[in-house]
């Protein structure tokens, strides 16, 4: 027969103090009591699930914000890659204008009397001109020649008499 611990408290109730109690009664009443939980023993249980609730959510929260932080990464890397992407393709573009134009360039002449224009200058003559002014110019710097006036100018002097004494008969 199992004593409830109810039964062995309304046994003590009714006038029987501990000491009344059969050493069996006792050793119950006791056995019962330690395996009971204590007040502190529910409060470290309720401070550690607290713990255990607040540090997972805390982990969530970080995760969330982690993953958030990844994705306005990304936005922001896919926005740059598509605005590097827009000016390689602008600046291949003017590359390729430019090629183009150097290829075949054309120069308009006004000719000043009637003021219609008229001709176009393939590359091709440009670059003979530029190549024909270019060795000109060199030539006529290995010759020195660049510092010389286009008119020539002769030093004057004034007509001095004759310095031959009588002989030619021009001083006489």
């Amino acid at each position: 027969m199992a004593l409830e611990m109810n039964d062995i408290m309304t046994l003590k109730a009714l006038g029987n103090d501990r000491d009344g109690l059969s050493p069996y009664e006792q050793f119950k009443v006791g056995s019962m009591q330690s395996r009971r939980p204590s007040g502190t023993a529910i409060a470290g249980l309720a401070v550690g699930i607290g713990g255990a609730v607040a540090g997972i959510a805390g982990w969530f929260y970080a995760h969330a914000q982690a993953k958030r932080a990844q994705e306005v990464a990304t936005a922001k890397n896919d926005g740059l890659k598509d605005l590097v992407t827009t000016l390689a393709g602008t600046l291949a573009a003017e590359r390729n204008e430019r090629i183009a134009g150097d290829l075949n360039i054309t120069t308009t002449i006004n000719d000043s009397v009637s003021g219609s224009q008229q001709g176009s200058v393939n590359a091709q003559i440009e670059a003979n001109a530029m190549a024909q002014a270019q060795t000109t110019l060199l030539t006529q710097a290995m010759l020195g020649n660049l510092s010389e006036n286009a008119q020539k100018v002769q030093l004057y002097s004034a007509p001095q008499p004759c310095g031959c004494p009588g002989s030619c008969g021009c001083n006489g």
